[in-house]
């Protein structure tokens, strides 16, 4: 068995690509006016849409322990795996990363652990990157280094309707969100270095799906790309993002996806979330 490559649930990859390529997938745990549910597996994208645009609204997630990630490495390893490369989302936005390396320093050196410093396909990209490395038959550090290396192409930008979501779950300052209230505009966001950071404002949802479409290209250079686009609550936005990035992009667009965020990155976000995700293909020379 080739090295084993899991992740979390908050990759939002299609299941096909999960079966594919054999993924383990650990789900983080969303918390819904107090009803409590594994990501993917009990909650899903609309039961936190319906949470959200309602009168009593308390929502929380929390990261996989570390024991449950103990217990999914041991399993690979049982099986055969010669090894574990575990990549996960931003450890600016989840304990995830942190549980996930205490359980590999438990285990022992045959796991490796990548902090992806991104969410959605900013994560995923990086996980199909380790996948095909380890279907070639890469030893473990150059699984591992598959990763990483797909991290540093990958650029992820968001518009959300409102930054209010963002605050009650402190992934922004309140003087953001209070700015972006104030001035009634609708902000885009962007994650250098894993955090969430204010890139652009606009005045309406038309012109933030616009701007995705712009900074997009910005970000892809002169390279051909493969992009993610999620939405939350709005899939005419995302048929909007990814139709308009496709005449943009033309012969240099490869693969996409699409799909709906999850429970997770709803609680943060809100409905009307539209988002891009650019991985810049490596230069085949």
């Amino acid at each position: 068995m080739p090295v084993a490559v899991v992740t979390d649930s908050t990759a939002y990859l299609p299941p096909e690509l999960v079966q594919a390529h054999r993924l383990t997938v650990v789900p983080l745990t969303v918390v819904l006016n107090g009803a409590e549910g594994l990501e993917g597996v009990e909650v899903f994208p609309a039961d936190a849409t319906r949470v959200l645009g309602g009168r009593r609204v308390s929502v929380s997630t929390s990261r996989p322990a570390p024991e449950q990630f103990a217990r999914t490495y041991r399993e690979l390893l049982a099986a055969g795996a010669d090894g574990i490369v575990s990549v996960h989302l931003s450890a600016e936005l989840s304990g995830t990363v942190e549980a996930a390396r205490l359980a590999a320093a438990e285990i022992g050196d045959r796991i490796e652990v990548v902090d992806s410093r991104a969410t959605g396909m900013g994560l995923g990209f990086p996980v199909l990157a380790a996948a095909e490395a380890a279907e070639a038959g890469a030893e473990l550090a150059a699984v591992r280094d598959a990763a990483t290396a797909a991290v540093d192409r990958t650029t992820i930008y968001f518009y959300v309707d409102t930054l209010e979501f963002l605050r009650r779950g402190g992934r922004i300052n309140a003087a953001e969100a209070l700015l972006g209230t104030a001035l009634s505009v609708k902000p885009i966001m962007h994650m250098p270095d894993g955090a969430i950071v204010l890139k652009d404002k606009v005045r309406t949802a038309s012109r933030g799906v616009a701007r995705l479409v712009d900074l997009a290209v910005e970000a892809a250079g002169e390279a051909d790309v493969d992009l993610g686009v999620h939405h939350l609550a709005a899939p005419q936005r995302a048929e909007q993002l990814l139709a308009a990035l496709t005449d943009r992009f033309g012969d240099r667009l490869h693969d996409t996806y699409v799909s709906e965020a999850g429970a997770v990155v709803a609680a943060h976000a809100g409905p009307g979330l539209a988002s891009v995700v650019v991985h810049r293909r490596p230069d085949p020379a």
